[in-house]
């Protein structure tokens, strides 16, 4: 279960890296990055999701927290997601705006929780 927790973790990175790169290029050139573009947000709020909870479930049955900062990275980036839902009903005209920047936030949140947990 630690290593699913750990290859999870490398996917979730990987997911808000390619967010934040194609998010804040649309952003840039002032254009609609298209549908396509929802399927790695989607897929990565599913993934941070399961995350947290193998990561409860490593927790609850003995498996000791690296450090307490590591379980607060993936709570923070949880709950930026929430803020980008909640800033993205504001923007009709540019929904994708807050996941962007959202996800550059939470691509560095998420990317020192895996560090953490490697013990880097």
């Amino acid at each position: 279960m630690p290593d699913f927790h750990k290859y999870l973790g490398e996917t979730v990175v990987g997911l808000f890296a390619i967010i934040a790169v194609w998010g804040l290029l649309f952003v840039a050139i002032k254009r609609d990055p298209g549908r396509f573009f929802w399927w790695p947000v989607a897929a990565v709020q599913v993934l941070l999701v399961l995350q947290i909870g193998v990561g409860l479930i490593l927790l609850l049955t003995g498996y000791p927290l690296p450090q307490l900062l590591h379980m607060g990275y993936g709570v923070f980036a949880a709950v930026a997601l929430v803020y980008a839902h909640m800033d993205a009903r504001n923007k009709p005209d540019r929904p994708w705006a807050p996941f962007a920047w959202v996800g550059l936030f939470a691509f560095g949140l998420t990317l020192r929780a895996l560090m953490t947990g490697l013990g880097t």
